[in-house]
């Protein structure tokens, strides 16, 4: 392509201004509509003052009005900044104060938070409102600057180009060890090379209806926008109610007749424990993608047996480095519910890089540190240059210093095959009673036992000999009562005894974090405040809902 991301827009709606583009329920929106649209707020926002690299911020639901605000922004030669609706106010404020934006586009049932936000007297007399919905905040504390009728008076032809392929298209803020969101900076350039390698190692075409599962503060919703608009095919978004239930989520795939879903591995096991997929389901689905999380084999077993007609693909790769930086492709239905699915080989312009400690490549089949260098990697983290420089080191092997690997944080090996695996995080490398242990080994084996339909492992530190509790929290299966002893003793068949968890805690749920997975810091916070409270019983505790 060359270009800016907005421009497959605009070549789509020369092509083809007919064909459908957004789906969210009962709304559509054509390519032709949607350059538009997207032309008429570029040009509002460039009337309103906005400069090349200004940062937008769009608070709004998963909705088609999104949609038009990242592609409008973009137009304007802007960074659009993606909040999420259901984060707490002073996370959002943080990122608001972090990049410095001057204009929020907002639309759906935000207002709550926004009134929250714009109480604070630095960002009200700073920070201006575009509300891009007909029915205007009436119990609004902060004055609405634009809205929808404004929008409708602006000239729909596009603007002159205002950015180049280097420059920033978005930040996706990321939790911080801190405590403070890091703000991952990501091009165009970084967006158009992954796009541009899926479209082709999938086949993807006009033909294609895309999920559009995961939020638009989630990175892996960038390949469902962007992929979608690359190849002229529809983008059919996952309304949020609908996530909450995985009969619902069934019926998604089956009624919109979706030949792509992507999403994070929690949500193919949420739906695979509940058995809410029929054998030769989905007869025009051709793609099952997932990317953020191990996927349990047991799980990718249920899949592939009930769809035999579908291609399944792990991918693998942080923020950071821009939607995925690996993938394998899964060649046949898994015989064995034991082992681990490889995160297989780079993408097109990518390297995934094994080093020791000291920066030296390990043997084949050697555990170490996974590094990340090529088209994908970011420039860094938004006006955090420490940050930055801590992750974002010169690659070792070069003699140019512009040459640069993203420290992951994660370990793995490369087998004979050059096929890798993830081993873990090397934090969460955690030493009890002498022993070495990885807590991805112990869920691994949690996720074979029936009895549970979903599970986490987590520790708590302790001055002691044994150095950290290993706890475990989980929901059981509807009908299954498992104890922790009958727990302990079918993990005993699995892994050592020294790795078999010493704390229970069973859940009606389990915590997830915006991105829909498993928040283990609160995991973490519920053993605490039950070690605290000493409301465990031979090592169990019941909570509510978590």
């Amino acid at each position: 392509m060359k270009g800016l991301l907005q421009d497959w827009v605009s070549q789509q709606a020369q092509w083809r201004p007919e064909a459908v583009a957004v789906v969210l329920g009962t709304e559509k929106l054509t390519y032709g509509q949607l350059e538009r649209a997207s032309n008429q707020l570029a040009r509002l926002l460039k009337k309103a003052g906005c400069q090349t690299g200004d940062r937008v911020c769009f608070l709004m639901p998963k909705s088609p009005v999104a949609i038009v605000s990242m592609i409008g922004i973009l137009k304007a030669g802007c960074i659009h900044v993606p909040l999420d609706p259901a984060s707490p106010s002073l996370r959002t404020r943080r990122i608001l104060e972090s990049c410095e934006n001057r204009w929020i586009l907002a639309a759906g049932q935000v207002l709550p938070l926004l009134c929250e936000l714009l109480d604070d007297p630095s960002l009200r007399t700073r920070i201006s409102v575009v509300w891009l919905q007909h029915q205007q905040p009436s119990t609004a504390n902060f004055p609405v600057e634009l809205s929808v009728d404004d929008l409708a008076l602006m000239d729909p032809t596009p603007l002159p180009q205002q950015a180049s392929s280097a420059d920033p298209a978005h930040i996706l803020f990321t939790s911080g060890s801190t405590g403070m969101p890091k703000g991952v900076v990501i091009t165009h350039s970084n967006v158009e090379h992954f796009v541009e390698w899926g479209l082709r190692h999938f086949g993807i075409d006009s033909s294609d209806r895309l999920s559009g599962h995961t939020p638009l503060h989630f990175d892996l919703s960038t390949f469902d926008v962007f992929g979608t608009f690359a190849a002229g095919a529809e983008l059919h978004m996952l309304p949020h109610e609908a996530a909450l239930s995985p009969l619902t989520l069934a019926e998604f795939i089956r009624n919109q007749e979706l030949t792509q879903w992507f999403s994070v591995p929690s949500v193919l096991n949420y739906m695979a424990k509940f058995d809410v997929v029929k054998f030769r389901d989905f007869p025009g689905l051709r793609r099952v993608l997932w990317c953020g999380e191990v996927l349990p084999l047991p799980v990718l077993y249920y899949w592939m047996r009930r769809l035999p007609h579908v291609r399944f693909t792990n991918l693998y790769g942080p923020t950071e480095t821009t939607i995925a930086s690996s993938f394998y492709d899964v060649p046949a239905c898994p015989t064995d519910g034991r082992g681990s699915i490889p995160i297989g080989k780079a993408c097109d312009g990518e390297e995934l890089i094994i080093l020791n400690q000291n920066l030296q490549p390990v043997s084949s089949a050697e555990i170490g540190d996974l590094y990340i260098g090529g088209v994908g990697v970011s420039p860094g983290y938004w006006r955090n240059p420490d940050k930055t420089a801590a992750a974002f080191i010169h690659d070792p092997r070069s003699d140019n210093p512009n040459d640069r690997i993203y420290r992951t944080g994660d370990l793995a090996r490369r087998d004979e095959d050059g096929l890798l695996y993830f081993i873990g995080r090397n934090d969460t490398q955690v030493k009890s009673r002498g022993y070495r242990i990885e807590l991805g080994e112990i869920e691994a084996a949690l996720s074979s036992l029936a009895c549970l339909q979903e599970s986490a492992v987590v520790v708590i530190d302790r001055d002691s000999f044994e150095g950290c509790l290993i706890c475990c929290a989980y929901v059981q299966q509807p009908g299954s009562h498992p104890t922790p002893s009958s727990l302990r003793k079918e993990l005993g068949k699995q892994i050592p005894s020294y790795m078999i968890p010493v704390r229970w805690m069973v859940s009606s749920a389990l915590p997830k974090n915006a991105n829909g997975k498993i928040d283990r810091s609160k995991l973490k916070e519920l053993f605490l405040e039950a070690e605290t409270r000493g409301s465990t019983k031979n090592g169990r505790t019941r909570v509510a809902r978590a």
